[in-house]
């Protein structure tokens, strides 16, 4: 047991994951392990690396990056991350390889192109694959941010869990960098988390409706979501190889085993920089609602969950201009309006939340730029047009591997 357990909002995890890819064509490559190699001199899933840890993931053309332990403020942490950053390019470079940001490689093809981690924890990706198959976008093709924030016992556990169960159908607004797959546009401003809900379809109890079910004692999360879970892949593993909290592939999953919830509904941006400010945000807005700022925690609670689902599904969609007419919801932001942009809501959120002495100020100008230029997948689709070139394309997705080299955003 842990002597020192941390409390709300005491700390929080930082994960961030990056595409290998060709140098010139900028197709994926599958590097991670040498990567690793590279740094560790030998294969390994893991090393630490002072402030951050790096590490593999499911296939090998992906590499994750992440705080080395819970952190105490997202101050500094950019130029951390970046140098890191530059250190892996530095070891791609005489592969003639590169790190490219954003939630999905615009063109790869998942059936052709997927190579799955062959070494330590091979056989719980090769499980996945086996019931699953993970050849394909919403397994092998996205990369995403993901924050840990803790909590400690029932009480904690209970505002934090009602609070992220709320803000989540919006944070894709906020995040939203995949507008792109097959080499063409989607129609989905997030088309990484339209082809993750899919997912786990053979298995639905393993991700819900995304967003997470109105559960606030760790008792009955054991009872009605992670037993159901477990008992309904019995049948396809066996051997209970994914009889693990890590199964849950809702949006928000809840890690008892180290005391945290882990948000995973947001989209990797084209640098640090706009990762950790968005990343802010999203922290300062769910310790206002978790303060009760706007309406208590009892109605946070009640918020039904199919409403919410909907609204996920329509800010996948739509991303920063969703339309939001849902008067329950906009109260419990603080919000009086009888309608509102999603757009809108974040910068309502950043103006009542974030303070000059609470936020980095370097993450609230990349916030200013996020807000007039709009997600990153608008910015993307922009530029792209409606029928996108490969040449157009590998121009875009240049300037955004120039983005992350350089910590800069795509604007």
């Amino acid at each position: 047991m842990n002597d020192n357990p941390l409390h709300l909002f005491d700390a929080m995890g930082i994960e961030l994951e990056y595409m290998i890819v060709d140098r010139r064509d900028l197709c994926v490559r599958p590097l991670a392990d040498r990567v690793l190699m590279a740094a560790a001199g030998d294969i390994v899933s893991e090393i630490e690396m002072g402030p951050l840890a790096w590490s593999n993931e499911l296939v090998l053309h992906v590499i994750e990056l992440k705080t080395n332990g819970p952190v105490q403020t997202l101050a500094g942490l950019r130029r951390t991350f970046d140098q890191h950053l530059d250190r892996i390019d530095g070891i791609l470079l005489p592969m003639d390889a590169r790190l490219m940001p954003t939630a999905c490689h615009p063109w790869m093809d998942p059936l052709r192109e997927t190579v799955l981690w062959p070494h330590e924890y091979s056989p719980v990706y090769e499980a996945y694959d086996r019931i699953f198959g993970c050849k394909g976008h919403g397994w092998s093709n996205l990369q995403s941010m993901h924050i840990n924030l803790p909590f400690h016992g029932d009480d904690e556990f209970a505002r934090l869990h009602a609070a992220i169960r709320l803000l989540l159908p919006v944070m894709p607004a906020l995040t939203a960098a995949s507008p792109i797959l097959d080499g063409r546009p989607t129609g989905f401003m997030d088309a990484r988390l339209e082809v993750y809900r899919h997912n786990a379809e053979r298995i639905p109890s393993i991700a819900g409706g995304i967003v997470p079910e109105p559960v606030y004692t760790r008792a009955d999360y054991e009872r009605q979501i992670f037993q159901r879970m477990y008992a309904d892949i019995a049948p396809f593993d066996p051997d209970g190889t994914l009889k693990h909290e890590f199964l849950n592939s809702r949006g928000a999953i809840s890690r008892f085993d180290r005391g945290a919830i882990e948000i995973r509904v947001l989209d990797i941006q084209e640098c640090p920089r706009a990762d950790l400010a968005a990343a802010a945000l999203i922290t300062a807005a769910l310790k206002a609602l978790c303060d009760e700022r706007w309406v208590p925690l009892e109605r946070l609670k009640a918020m039904a969950t199919r409403p919410l689902a909907d609204l996920f599904l329509r800010v996948i969609r739509d991303a920063d201009q969703t339309i939001i007419e849902d008067k329950d919801f906009l109260q419990a932001v603080g919000m009086r309006p009888s309608k509102a942009q999603a757009r809108e809501i974040w910068q309502h959120l950043a103006e009542t939340t974030l303070s000059t002495e609470a936020i980095d100020p370097d993450l609230n100008r990349a916030l200013e730029s996020m807000f007039a230029k709009g997600c990153l997948a608008r910015r993307i689709s922009k530029a792209a047009g409606a029928s996108p070139s490969r040449e157009k394309l590998r121009e875009i997705y240049g300037a955004l591997c120039d983005c992350l080299a350089k910590g800069e955003q795509f604007l």
